[in-house]
């Protein structure tokens, strides 16, 4: 009986290793990594508040705005109304911004951008796949993308709007005279 009871905790302690072992190599070595500055910014596809599906990739060539907010976040409400304003500003200059919202309740979605009059393109991020993806814990959090698709600027944090529009300045082609 002892010998049995002693290979029983061998064999235990053998498959925590091995458990053990395999997660820390999957965190190392994994290919689900947050994205960087510098990295190309993962594409998502999500459905937006408009019925109309977007992915990442279809603004390849464009700076991209890519800003995670949820409707119970109080520096996302503060910023959102200079994100809006932004919006406006760059419409015609290859500029998108996108807000993601977390998994929450549609109708809270679509109060919160009534009530805020926002007309950028609202993607619902069910099940958080996309946040998880970015790496994203706090809110709001904005990634600043470039024209190549690389994570050009990430900001954890309510932005102003002076922010925002010198970060976007600074990634527009020089040439194009939007400086």
């Amino acid at each position: 009986m002892g010998k049995h009871r002693r290979w029983v905790q061998i064999s235990i302690f053998a498959v925590i290793i091995v458990i053990g072992a395999l997660t820390l190599a999957s965190n190392l070595f994994g290919s689900d990594k947050k994205p960087t500055q510098g990295s190309e910014a993962p594409d998502f596809k999500l459905l937006g508040l408009d019925g109309t599906t977007r992915k990442l990739s279809d603004y390849r060539g464009k700076v991209v705005v890519v800003n995670f907010w949820g409707t119970f976040c109080e520096p996302c409400r503060n910023e959102m109304p200079a994100l809006e304003r932004q919006r406006a500003k760059w419409a015609d200059k290859n500029v998108e911004i996108l807000g993601l919202n977390l998994d929450e309740p549609r109708v809270a979605v679509e109060n919160f951008v009534s009530q805020y009059k926002v007309t950028f393109p609202i993607l619902l991020d069910k099940n958080e796949e996309t946040r998880k993806r970015y790496g994203v814990s706090q809110y709001p959090t904005t990634f600043f993308i470039g024209p190549e698709g690389k994570v050009e600027v990430m900001r954890i944090g309510e932005m102003d709007e002076a922010y925002i529009e010198k970060t976007i300045t600074s990634l527009l082609p020089q040439k194009q005279g939007w400086k």
